[in-house]
């Protein structure tokens, strides 16, 4: 005999659902008498404290509660409801930090023009002249002073008997100089802008129009600290004139 015929357990009842039960025991037992979902005598299902609402609120207070003079969907004090950084609009696209006002294009300058040089031309500076040829132009003029000589005289004329041509010159004691004159092109054209830039070096001045290369001019003033002022005049108007150094 085994030790399951000593305890004499019914074999049929040995495995159920994979495991042992005692004999005669259900799969799922309980106490004698008891519900299978038990709940204290003359509790219901969902028990709640005597006359106590499914949803209980302390006394006097509505379902759902806001501070004393507070609205239902509460702020900070004075806050918009898009906040936005200082100076950044209210539905911006990307954020933005404070910062200066976007600058504006400048005003027409007055022609004629003067610009004080303080401390003179010296090599790699550069003067960046924008601006428009008048519709009917007849010529317009940038001088390099020293006083009341002229250093650099750049002078395009644009009907000097039939031929449009560039005069360079320089005026030393009241007197004019040997004037240059010879050009492959004339990059100006009434009725249009143009960029006009000149270049200092140790030896010339170097003159760029609209991009492009046009002449040199040889020093034939050396003292470059002496050229302490720029003049602009003639059948133009300008919309800015800028210095600036290479580096």
């Amino acid at each position: 005999m085994d030790l399951s015929d000593a305890l004499d357990f019914p074999q049929q009842n040995n495995q159920q659902a994979g495991g042992a039960v005692w004999p005669g025991q259900p799969a799922n037992p309980t106490w004698p008498g008891q519900p299978v979902n038990p709940t204290w005598p003359g509790q219901p299902a969902n028990p709640t404290w005597p006359g106590q609402p499914a949803n209980p609120t302390c006394p006097g207070q509505p379902a759902n509660p806001t501070w004393p003079g507070q609205p239902a969907n509460p702020t900070w004090p004075a806050q918009p409801n898009q906040p936005a950084w200082p100076g950044q609009p209210g539905q911006p696209t990307a954020p933005g930090w404070p910062g200066p006002a976007p600058q504006t294009s400048p005003r027409a300058l007055t022609v004629p023009f003067d610009l004080p040089l303080q401390s003179g031309i010296y090599n790699k500076m550069l003067i960046t002249i924008a601006g428009e040829i008048k519709l009917n132009a007849n010529n317009f003029t940038v001088n390099f002073k020293r006083g009341s000589d002229i250093a650099f005289h750049l002078n395009p004329r644009f009907n000097e008997g039939g031929r449009q041509v560039i005069v360079r010159n320089s005026m030393i004691g009241n007197q004019w100089g040997r004037e240059e004159r010879e050009l492959p092109s004339f990059p100006f054209v009434p009725g249009k802008p143009f960029e006009l830039k000149i270049l200092c070096t140790d030896t010339e001045f170097k003159v760029a129009v609209n991009k492009s290369h046009l002449l040199e001019y040889k020093h034939r003033i050396r003292e470059l600290n002496q050229i302490r002022d720029l003049s602009v005049y003639g059948d133009v108007t300008l919309s800015s004139v800028n210095v600036e150094t290479l580096q």
